[in-house]
Order: C-alpha cells, then sequence, then structure tokens
C-alpha cells in the first residue's frame, strides 16, 4: 500500500484540479506567498473547499475565523456566504492582516469581511461584551496553546445550530503521544478533550493527508 507523503501530495493534486478548481484570486493569493520567506500556514485547496462547502451546508451567513494569515481560508469562507453576509476574522500580525486585506480587496469580497486585528482572546472577549450577534458558524485555526480558551469564548457567541471547526489538532500523529508535552500538542489535546467533556456541544474528528501532510481537524455543532 502506498502511504507516503509523496503519494499525498500527488492525490492532492488530482483533487483540487478536479473538485477544486481555484479561481484566479486564490491563486494570485497562493502564488504571492510562495515568494516570500513566510511559513505556508495556510489551509490546502481541497481544504479551502471544505470548508465553503461546510459554510453552505450550514446557510451560514455570519461566520467567525480565529487566525487570518494571508486571508486563504477566508476568502473561501467569504465566497460562501451571502452578499449581505459577513465574515469576522481575527489576526495578531499586522503584516498578515495588510496582506490578507489585498488579497481580499482584489477577490472583490470586500464587501463580505472585517479583519479584526489584535490579540483573538481579546477580540473575542470584546465581541461577548458587545453582546455580538451569535455566528453561524466558527473557524479555529490560530495559536494552538489558545484552543481552549478559544473554545470557551467561541461557545459564547455561538447559538444552538452553529458550526466549530478547529484545525491543525493532530500535529503529525502526536495528539495521543502522550509523551509530548509540547505547547502546540497539549493546546490541541487539552482542546480535543474539552470537547468531549461539553453536553453542550456534539463533536467528532477527522484525520487527513495531503498537501499539508498528516494532521486533522475537529468539527462540531452546538446544541
Amino acid at each position: 500500500m502506498k502511504t507516503s507523503p509523496e503519494t499525498w501530495t500527488n492525490n492532492d493534486n488530482y483533487l483540487n484540479a478536479h473538485l477544486v478548481k481555484e479561481n484566479r484570486a486564490l491563486k494570485q493569493a497562493t502564488n504571492a506567498i510562495r515568494n516570500t520567506n513566510l511559513p505556508q500556514m495556510e489551509v490546502s485547496p481541497a481544504q479551502g473547499k471544505f470548508l465553503y462547502l461546510l459554510a453552505k451546508i450550514a446557510g451560514a451567513k455570519r461566520i467567525l475565523e480565529i487566525g487570518t494569515f494571508y486571508g486563504y481560508s477566508t476568502m473561501w469562507l467569504a465566497k460562501a456566504v451571502p452578499d449581505d453576509g459577513l465574515v469576522m476574522s481575527l489576526e495578531f500580525c499586522e503584516l498578515f492582516v495588510n496582506m490578507a486585506q489585498k488579497n481580499i480587496d482584489d477577490a472583490q469580497l470586500s464587501n463580505k469581511v472585517t479583519l479584526l486585528f489584535g490579540d483573538a482572546a481579546a477580540s473575542l472577549k470584546k465581541l461577548i461584551t458587545d453582546k455580538a450577534e451569535p455566528f453561524d458558524m466558527i473557524f479555529i485555526d490560530a495559536h494552538k496553546p489558545s484552543y481552549p480558551e478559544y473554545l470557551e469564548l467561541s461557545l459564547q457567541l455561538s447559538r444552538p445550530g452553529t458550526v466549530i471547526c478547529g484545525d491543525n489538532v493532530i500535529r503529525d500523529g502526536e495528539l495521543s503521544n502522550m509523551n509530548n508535552v509540547t505547547p502546540n500538542v497539549l493546546g490541541t489535546r487539552e482542546f480535543t478533550e474539552a470537547l468531549g467533556a461539553l453536553d453542550s456541544i456534539e463533536s467528532t474528528a477527522l484525520q487527513t493527508v495531503g498537501i499539508k501532510g498528516y494532521d486533522g481537524f475537529t468539527i462540531s455543532l452546538v446544541n
């Protein structure tokens, strides 16, 4: 059985070519990041299309994204909401905010996207204090040690039926390795265990292989 990273990548490329079909703006944004020394932290094209379809299936009109990077997943989510919909994306790095805003503007999606610069937890707490309208979907893809706090705060910005997706939880298979106590693994492990302990939310997880290596995500529904 072929299970090498090369095989994963080849199959991802095949799926992207036949099922995803990125538009010009998405390709342009990805090509731009490849010409920098920045890490390739964005979701893959297939994962972006997955988020898009998940938002469409959920009928999401208001989406909260924790972690913008250069706006690749943000653009996929913005494509999914209606013209009067909103994707609010939180980002701590000013460089990433500026890059994302340019990509979103180029994609002509700025009317549906609001970028909030600053510490994500602080931004979430302000949204709660301001009594923001609940979100229909929340995508968590930021500082891994903060995932448990993001979950706690996100639930206060949710309603019954809100879909919550947490990215990068398998950590190249290290999630279940209890000898691994690095901050990123500990954060996603505590996040995963918190999901399972809550009665207010139903959750599962999927492991993934592909261009981004071996990882996975959680998907939850608020009761």
